[in-house]
């Protein structure tokens, strides 16, 4: 590893004040919010803390939260009510007085259904508890025509659902391609999608909530809300494709159309190069791209020679997010595909890239590593999405 610095029906509860539809975490700030807004603000505030700081009394989320013991006593009761905090007993006291009563975030009451439409061979499902936690992982192949594809998916999400033994609070999705507002595919080439309802078919064929993003945005979030990452980290994801996800200040950028982290058509030299599916020569797609990268490895000779064509890829990747570190000023970058292919020279060659081509006082503790979340980080991203669209959680 490199660590270079450089659910069965619909649910029967539902929140009563969701979230806006934001994927990233949005509940640290302290500042007041408006009156008509505060009460679905505030249970968000409690599920937040929960989520992260675990089993608590209602006292010590009246201090965490800042929150007031009678404004805590009714949030809690009514998300006892609707299912999304339990009681889980008295703490244990040495001291005299009565002991408190410990409350969570009911972490078995409901499942989260995700879905990872991003591979070339197969489709890829999952039942997810609140914790981002995989229960049960589906594959399917993905249909040699076009025109099956949307019924394959709506299978695969309703075959999760009615597995889930629990209510599902939403179903997630992580997809190639460009994704607009209410998860339009505006554009996804290899799915044969152009101006596609992928979320509005969803949710009328399961009627559930359904939450729709780039798969490489779906995964920055999986990293930032379940791998440690900052408030300022780019997520970079090698497969078929290469586009990455990009977080600013903990918010999602997502660009005037919609394209932000569409970084695989990027030129990344002037010295030619192979050819892109896309027309142009020497996009980083054609350098980086899963299948390009293994077929170029394949025919090598020698070791030194694999080495040498690793580290050209990874000096291309350097090139390519140089320019994004140095306006956004990003601390980490994070590498999501095969680790064969990416960790050792290849992730070296990109932070030494960085290094030589950005502003040394700023720049040079930049990180740049792979991702410990495997292959699932879409689907755990799809989860995310979920928790921050139902529950104001991330």
């Amino acid at each position: 590893m490199v660590h270079t610095e450089a659910h069965h029906a619909a649910a029967d509860r539902t929140p009563s004040a969701p979230a806006e539809r934001s994927f990233g975490r949005t509940l640290r700030q302290g500042r007041k919010v408006l009156p008509e807004h505060a009460r679905g603000h505030n249970r968000s505030l409690v599920l937040q803390t929960l989520f992260h700081g675990g089993a608590m009394s209602r006292a010590d989320l009246s201090r965490e939260t800042g929150l007031t013991r009678v404004t805590i006593s009714d949030l809690v009761a009514e998300l006892i009510v609707d299912g999304f905090v339990t009681e889980l007993g008295v703490r244990e006291v040495s001291g005299p007085g009565k002991p408190a009563i410990l409350v969570d975030l009911d972490r078995d009451g409901h499942r989260i259904v995700g879905l990872d439409l991003s591979g070339s061979d197969t489709f890829v499902g999952g039942i997810l508890t609140l914790d981002g936690d995989i229960v049960v992982r589906r594959e399917v192949p993905v249909p040699a025509s076009t025109d099956e594809i949307v019924d394959t998916v709506i299978a695969l999400a309703r075959e999760l659902v009615d597995d889930a033994h629990a209510p599902v609070l939403g179903i997630g999705v992580g997809t190639p391609g460009v994704v607009g507002e209410r998860g339009i595919i505006l554009t996804a080439p290899n799915l044969g999608w152009v101006g596609f309802d992928l979320e509005g078919a969803l949710s009328a064929a399961l009627g559930l909530p359904v939450l729709v993003a780039n798969d490489a945005n779906a995964a920055v979030l999986a990293e930032y809300t379940f791998g440690g990452a900052g408030d300022d980290v780019l997520l970079v994801k090698v497969g078929r494709g290469v586009g990455s996800g990009l977080l600013a200040g903990g918010q999602p950028m997502r660009g005037a159309h919609f394209a932000a982290g569409e970084i695989g058509h990027v030129t990344v030299g002037t010295d030619g190069g192979p050819r892109c599916a896309c027309g142009k020569v020497g996009c980083l797609e054609a350098w980086l791209a899963v299948p390009a990268l293994t077929a170029r490895l394949a025919a090598a000779s020698a070791d030194a020679e694999r080495e040498g064509i690793l580290r050209d890829a990874g000096e291309r990747l350097g090139i390519a997010l140089a320019p994004i570190v140095g306006v956004l000023d990003v601390s980490e970058i994070v590498l999501s595909g095969p680790p064969e292919l990416l960790d050792g020279p290849l992730a070296q060659a990109t932070a030494e890239t960085l290094r030589a081509r950005t502003l040394a006082e700023f720049h040079d503790g930049v990180r740049v590593r792979l991702t410990e979340q495997s292959e699932d980080i879409v689907l755990r991203g799809a989860a995310v999405m979920v928790l921050s669209g139902q529950l104001g959680v991330s």
